[in-house]
């Protein structure tokens, strides 16, 4: 278990802020690196050919430490819907076969999807959750001979709900298919092992449960698909490219891994450095220490608000950082921008109020949410 963290983050004690599945605040030292990165730029005869490799070098293996993988495998993107399209662009689907995603999906997992099938004749699978809250099920029924692929989340967006990936990655193994996954939503407060899983494409963006910057990301590409085709065509992921005087000797073959997928312009000198520091303090707690954390903290507020008549996934259906409430006959009206006016701050999905706390939380944030939802109860 860790203690609360809040004193790394510029958080008032008025401010209960428990919706890090909408956007992470920055911890005061990434605000810092991030800092010193831009003023660089004020003096760019202070920036050597170098620099435009070391910290994504960096970065790269910080990531690849995170999910069991080597820094040959990550790319680096600016988003979620980067890394989807380039997955997109390289996964064979053929016609008459089934593209599987989850009703409800986060929409920049779906939209690539919709327009894969369209060009190549496949059908867009959407899995319904049936009445146990029993994704993995689901998935795992849905698996056949004509699946082509599934695109999933670990956790769905909504209400946490969980995903056994070992399981499902294992059932899609076998008839051939593959698997891509978005894990903007869980990496970086939820152990995740590349070995286990073994999708073939995995991105996450930084803006969330990785504590880093907004419009930076990583992404996994598994070995067999590192000789695929790339979204861009830049100077820095071909081969050579630290040698900016023969950069006119146009190469043909890459920088080696998935460094091909490499978005233009990776090296950014201010989101760099805040998202290296980010995974330094993620690494040096642990996402299973995060993890064990933050299922305590979310346990104890779907216990208290069942007293209130709030329902909740069981823990173990659920992603433990993650917490879906509903309310008997619905949401209140307001009920987001009513607790907003409270200073108690929360998203609400479809019909799911999120609770999402991270390290920053303390006990006394939760009994201002108690006491928020008790009166609008």
């Amino acid at each position: 278990m860790i203690a609360s963290q809040r004193h790394l983050f510029d958080m008032p004690d008025d401010i209960a802020y428990l919706n890090c599945a909408y956007m992470s605040p920055l911890m005061k030292p990434v605000v810092e690196a991030g800092a010193v990165g831009m003023a660089r730029k004020a003096q760019p005869w202070t920036v050597f050919p170098q620099d435009f490799f070391t910290d994504s070098e960096t970065a790269r293996g910080l990531f690849a430490q995170l999910i069991g993988a080597t820094a040959d495998d990550v790319a680096i993107v600016p988003s979620a819907s980067y890394g989807i399209a380039s997955a997109a662009a390289n996964v064979a689907v053929a016609s008459g076969q089934e593209i599987l995603i989850l009703a409800e999906q986060f929409p920049s997992n779906v939209y690539s999807w919709r327009e894969l099938a369209q060009e190549t004749g496949a059908t867009l699978r959407t899995l319904q959750k049936g009445q146990d809250d029993d994704w993995t099920r689901v998935i795992l029924d849905a698996i056949t001979d004509s699946t082509a692929m599934a695109a999933l989340p670990h956790n769905h967006w909504t209400d946490g709900s969980l995903i056994d990936l070992v399981a499902v990655g294992a059932k899609l193994r076998s008839v051939g298919a593959a698997l891509v996954l978005d894990l903007t939503q869980s990496l970086g407060a939820m152990p995740f092992s590349v070995p286990a899983i073994q999708p073939d494409f995995m991105v996450c963006a930084c803006y969330k449960w990785m504590l880093g910057p907004y419009s930076i990301g990583f992404m996994y590409v598994a070995p067999k698909w590192q000789a695929g085709r790339p979204l861009e065509q830049g100077w820095i992921t071909r081969a050579r490219s630290e040698d900016f005087a023969r950069l006119l000797d146009y190469a043909e073959d890459m920088q080696p891994g998935a460094r091909r997928y490499d978005m233009g312009e990776r090296s950014n000198f201010a989101l760099m450095p805040a998202a290296i520091q980010a995974m330094q303090h993620l690494l040096d707690w642990s996402p299973e220490a995060i993890s064990e954390t933050l299922g305590a903290r979310t346990s104890d507020i779907a216990r208290r608000a069942a007293t209130l008549g709030l329902q909740a996934l069981p823990d173990s259906a659920r992603a433990p950082h993650f917490l879906g409430l509903r309310f008997p006959g619905g949401a209140p009206e307001g009920l987001v921008q009513r607790l907003a006016a409270e200073q108690v701050h929360v998203s609400q999905r479809g019909d799911s109020m999120r609770v999402t706390p991270h390290l920053y939380n303390n006990d006394t944030d939760t009994e201002r949410l108690i006491d928020a939802l008790r009166r609008l109860v």
